[in-house]
């Protein structure tokens, strides 16, 4: 028996946009959405199996010489700063809308450190939602997964999933309130012209557990559906998409992959 939630909202959606409802395993995702054609899932369906949890520590690693710092605990010179950011007891909060760095990134590697507000909201979706925005297209999602809540949101949009695509391999939450990491290698996507010759890749460790492994990125990030690719610059901005909740950031570093001359 299928049960209404009410609405998601998430990436820039309407209220009254969509509602979720929740499985017979309490899984909260949506009934409506497109197929996936290369599983048998829908975009964020509450049926697609969520991933186990396993225990795990952050992984808090100093930027190598050869990084770009991001955010080493002061200041935010390195962003575009968008509203309600701030800096404070050392850690970069999130605020209102998604801010983006000055520089622009292709190939690369990152390293980034998260913790997810521990409190109560009424609303569901609040429960530290976040992301890292490869690009600003191709979103690693940040979210409390944490298996002590009873209210479990779809795989596909739990924390360190590909977003609206891959859940992660395994669920290596920490408890919200508590650090964690992300050490993210991605390979952007290579055009031609309009066409796609290569799409893009990720591989991701949450809290030093590999979660995903050079896995294909089958195209921007899209609420509720499936984008196509679109040809885009080599490099864009790296982005922090927020949607309202507090999430905290620190040691934020990125080294370019791309081949040096």
């Amino acid at each position: 028996m299928a049960t209404v939630v009410g609405t998601f909202l998430v990436h820039g959606a309407p209220a009254g946009a969509a509602e979720m409802v929740a499985n017979e395993d309490g899984v909260y995702g949506y009934e409506d959405t497109p197929m996936l054609p290369w599983i048998n899932y829908r975009v964020h369906d509450n049926r697609r199996p969520k991933p186990r949890h396993v225990e795990a520590k952050p992984s808090t690693t100093p930027a190598p010489a050869d990084a770009v710092v991001l955010f080493g605990g002061t200041g935010m010179d390195q962003w575009q700063v968008a509203e309600g950011w701030q800096v404070a007891d050392g850690a970069l909060v999130a605020g209102k809308r998604a801010m983006r760095t000055r520089q622009s990134f292709g190939d690369c590697q990152i390293h980034l450190e998260f913790m997810v507000p521990d409190v109560e909201s009424p609303n569901f979706s609040d429960r530290g939602n976040n992301g890292v925005g490869l690009m600003g297209l191709y979103e690693i999602q940040i979210f409390d997964s944490h298996p002590m809540h009873e209210k479990k949101l779809y795989a596909d949009g739990q924390c360190a999933a590909i977003y609206g695509e891959t859940p992660p391999l395994v669920n290596a939450c920490r408890r919200p309130g508590e650090w964690q990491s992300f050490d993210i290698v991605f390979i952007a996507p290579v055009f031609e012209g309009d066409k796609l010759v290569s799409p893009a890749y990720v591989t991701v460790h949450h809290n030093g557990v590999l979660v995903h492994h050079h896995e294909p990125i089958r195209g921007p990030v899209r609420w509720r559906g499936i984008a196509p690719y679109k040809p885009h610059p080599p490099k864009l901005p790296l982005v922090l998409m927020s949607h309202g909740s507090e999430v905290r950031f620190r040691n934020i570093w990125v080294r370019d992959l791309d081949p040096q001359p």
